[in-house]
């Protein structure tokens, strides 16, 4: 009940922020909108870095899987589902603008992907991260 309480709370402040701020080539609402869980969450944080989002995108949790498993060692190509082969459109938003833009899809994906990937939920921290890390992939 608690997470639930949590994801929806999230979304709602993420759905603000997408909604007051205009989505620029240096903006993301969504990103934002984690800038300000991290810094609620952690008095200390400054910000995402790149670095650690490219590693989280490469690392294999104890299921064997990676985000780049799927998703391919290169964030601009297609992918392929490891276990049905149905195709994954490209996670680099420089060659998939829709990426990153709905928060809801966001939320799901990653709620899904890091406990296949990685056996347990994302932090914050983790998932503004990967969102830096993709958004640089140019």
């Amino acid at each position: 009940m608690t997470f639930q309480l949590h994801t929806t709370a999230l979304l709602a402040s993420l759905t603000a922020v997408a909604i007051a701020l205009p989505l620029t080539a240096s903006a993301n609402p969504i990103l934002d909108g984690y800038k300000t869980q991290a810094k609620a969450e952690n008095p200390a944080f400054k910000d995402f870095s790149a670095e650690a989002g490219r590693k989280l995108y490469t690392t294999e949790g104890p299921n064997k899987l990676a985000c780049a498993s799927c998703h391919t060692d290169s964030p601009k190509n297609e992918g392929k589902h490891a276990k049905t082969n149905k195709a994954i459109d490209p996670m680099a938003p420089s060659v998939n603008p829709k990426r990153f833009t709905d928060a809801a899809k966001v939320e799901k994906w990653f709620k899904r992907n890091c406990n296949d990937a990685l056996g347990r939920a994302c932090t914050t921290q983790e998932k503004g991260d990967f969102i830096t890390y993709l958004m640089s992939v140019k």
